[in-house]
């Protein structure tokens, strides 16, 4: 693989770690709703695979998810090990390290389960669509795509992490504005998706 390309997945890699780090963190949002911060890096997970697929065909796109998926459960995996060594006397942020990487079981699964079928399904329709139409607009096969996986993702994440929790209502109430916002970050970040697609082919145009 060239640079770029590996340049693009430290870039998702990146965003991938960034959204379930940061995203515990809620913002308040319209009608007393909340949104995650990792609503700023999320879509670039998805809109990355859309690139990449692109420029270089389906199988690096599922390459690309798949070092996801691995990066996730390794990261998983560090994080169970972390919390579960004893903390010395004297580390000062005993409670606060606890309470911020302190991830359960279920929300860890849930976010794995989730990242990994909603990508795959972003990626398949993404190429359905292209191959529909013929390769081109990108722009919108590329939002389609994206409004499918983000809906996919954001349905099963949900689901596995508040099920029993909260009601069926509340339930439903934290998936649409979660997914149309993540949705609504992927279409002002298509500028980008368009510059990453002519960095990328400028590179093989002189290789």
């Amino acid at each position: 693989m060239n640079q770029k390309i590996f340049i693009a997945l430290t870039m998702y890699l990146t965003a991938l770690i960034a959204s379930n780090t940061l995203g515990i963190k809620l913002m308040p949002f319209i009608f007393g709703t909340h949104l995650s911060v990792a609503i700023f890096a999320f879509p670039i997970v998805f809109l990355m695979t859309d690139v990449i697929g692109e420029v270089y065909g389906k199988e690096l796109a599922r390459m690309f998810v798949r070092m996801g998926i691995y990066c996730t459960a390794l990261f998983i995996g560090f994080n169970f090990l972390a919390n579960l060594m004893p903390a010395s006397p004297d580390f000062f942020m005993r409670e606060s390290y606890g309470q911020i990487f302190g991830l359960s079981l279920r929300f860890a699964v849930a976010s794995l389960v989730a990242f990994a079928i909603g990508e795959y399904q972003d990626v398949f329709s993404f190429f359905f669509l292209r191959a529909k139409l013929g390769g081109k607009l990108f722009w919108l096969r590329s939002n389609l795509s994206n409004l499918w996986g983000q809906l996919v993702d954001t349905v099963i994440w949900s689901s596995i992490a508040f099920a029993g929790v909260y009601p069926l209502k509340v339930i439903i109430m934290i998936i649409i504005p979660w997914w149309l916002f993540k949705f609504g970050m992927g279409i002002l970040y298509t500028p980008l998706s368009y510059l990453g697609i002519w960095l990328l082919r400028r590179q093989e145009e002189k290789t």
